[in-house]
């Protein structure tokens, strides 16, 4: 029994036009922690991610047939959902005997919709996916019935049947480390130095779930509003083998670092006293952040921070169930600047159903005022397994047979948002203006001239902020 696990590229590459790795490109962890639960079990894996290593289609459609798995999966969201199918119907074009399987939110929350419109699909797995895809191996490997293996759907005589959701694991330290060393890609991002080699890259997760219910997020319902933590120990052993293996840079992807403040200092103070010498990123909420907790990741190599601030309206951040203030955000701001966070990036939403103008340019003047190093401001969108999404749908402005696959912006459906085409202009004017602004250059050269790293950063990536300043104009 051979699996081949691939990571899609994202829909818009279809006309394969595009065949350039990205420079933002994270190591797919979830596939990674499928191929290590199924080699534990005996099975033979391979990994392939698809926009890691610039491939298209026709491509990724040939390196398939030549490694010649018995199962082909994929790991999908709404921006890789179509290529992840298409891919499986040109493998099985050339080998009908192969089963294809799609995972990750894409596939939990649309599994019907999928094995309706694409016949190349055999098996949806439904949430996280160690325990499921170890069962279905042992299935298809003897023959047995689908029905035994929890959290899939699947056809049966043309019926599609849907399994007992598989229950969550409990226990993240029992799970086996994911092995990088199954994908031979060189992976990079913002965080490389000038006129230096480029540091070796990847992404960590040290704890799953959220407890949090945030109305746009749909990691409430994939996690089932629960949230579960690797230990301190169990992290710092991962992080000791990424040392050895020569990584220097970090993202930790978890949707929740910092909400235990107590493992999370645990965890720096290992990375201190161990010498690790990582520079890394990580998001954080503004309601938990304290100056002890901050101090301490930067200590230990926090060098660019991601807040979620969202929106300056007390009234549109309660309607996202976000659970802030402004006035956190602002002493969250001011405090991760005291701790000496090198990059402090703000995340924005706007574009609520009844969210005004005047609304929106709050925000944008909210985030003009705190002593931010980036904003993004992003389009409120509605997909499947968001709440937003349940309550377009339940309003009659949804179209579930067009925009199930890759989401839909509020404001291009709702007719009582501002259109979407002007809150583009007024976010692209906003960015454009932000890191325009004499003060805020004033205040980024001196920041700039003060930090070696912050130089490094700056200098060789010139050409890619250029890109990202004007990429601004095609939020969404």
């Amino acid at each position: 029994m051979k699996f081949c696990l691939v990571s899609a590229s994202p829909n818009e590459g279809l006309d394969e036009r595009e065949k350039n790795k990205s420079i933002a490109a994270f190591p797919p962890l979830s596939l990674l922690y499928l191929a290590s639960a199924l080699k534990i079990n005996g099975v033979e894996v391979s990994v392939l991610d698809q926009p890691g290593q610039g491939l298209t289609v026709n491509e990724t459609v040939d390196w398939v047939m030549k490694d010649n798995p018995d199962v082909l999966g994929f790991s999908a969201l709404s921006t890789s959902g179509k290529t992840a199918a298409l891919i499986s119907s040109k493998v099985k074009e050339r080998n009908p005997n192969i089963t294809t399987v799609l995972g990750n939110h894409y596939a939990t929350f649309n599994a019907h919709r999928i094995l309706k419109r694409y016949p190349s699909v055999d098996v949806i797995v439904r949430g996280e996916g160690e325990k499921t895809i170890t069962q279905l191996a042992d299935c298809l490997k003897h023959n047995e019935p689908l029905s035994n293996v929890l959290g899939i759907n699947y056809r049966n005589n043309n019926e599609i049947v849907s399994t007992p959701d598989q229950p969550l694991i409990k226990n993240l330290d029992a799970l086996p480390f994911p092995d990088r060393k199954l994908i031979n890609v060189d992976y990079h991002c913002m965080m490389a130095g000038a006129n230096v080699a480029p540091k070796k890259f990847t992404s960590i997760v040290s704890s799953r779930g959220c407890v949090y219910s945030c109305r746009f997020c749909s990691c409430t319902e994939f996690a089932h509003n629960v949230w579960r933590a690797r230990s301190a120990q169990n992290t710092l052993e991962e992080l000791e083998l990424l040392a050895s293996e020569g990584y220097k840079q970090l993202i930790f992807v978890d949707d929740n670092f910092t909400l235990n403040p107590e493992r999370t200092i645990e965890i720096c103070k290992g990375m201190i006293k161990e010498k690790m010498d990582f520079q890394w990123i990580c998001e954080g909420r503004v309601d938990n952040c304290s100056i002890e907790l901050l101090k301490a990741m930067v200590k230990a190599g926090l060098k660019i921070l991601y807040f979620g601030i969202e929106n300056a309206n007390q009234r549109i951040l309660d309607y996202f169930n976000k659970t802030i203030t402004p006035q956190q955000t602002e002493t969250a701001v001011k405090t991760a600047r005291k701790a000496g966070v090198d990059v402090i990036v703000g995340s924005f939403i706007v574009g609520a159903p009844d969210e005004t103008r005047q609304e929106i340019q709050n925000t944008i003047n909210f985030a003009k005022r705190l002593p931010l190093d980036l904003p993004q401001f992003n389009i409120l969108g509605a997909h499947p397994g968001n709440d937003i999404w349940n309550e377009m749908e339940s309003k009659g402005f949804l179209n579930t047979d067009e925009d199930w696959e890759t989401g839909v912006a509020v404001s291009k459906i709702c007719s009582t948002a501002v259109p979407c085409g002007e809150i583009k202009q007024m976010v692209h004017k906003a960015f454009m203006e932000h890191v325009r602004r004499p003060s805020y250059l004033l205040r980024q050269i001196g920041k700039t001239l003060q930090s070696p790293y912050r130089r490094n950063v700056v200098a060789s990536n010139l050409t890619r902020i250029s890109d990202i300043i004007e990429g601004t104009s095609n939020v969404t």
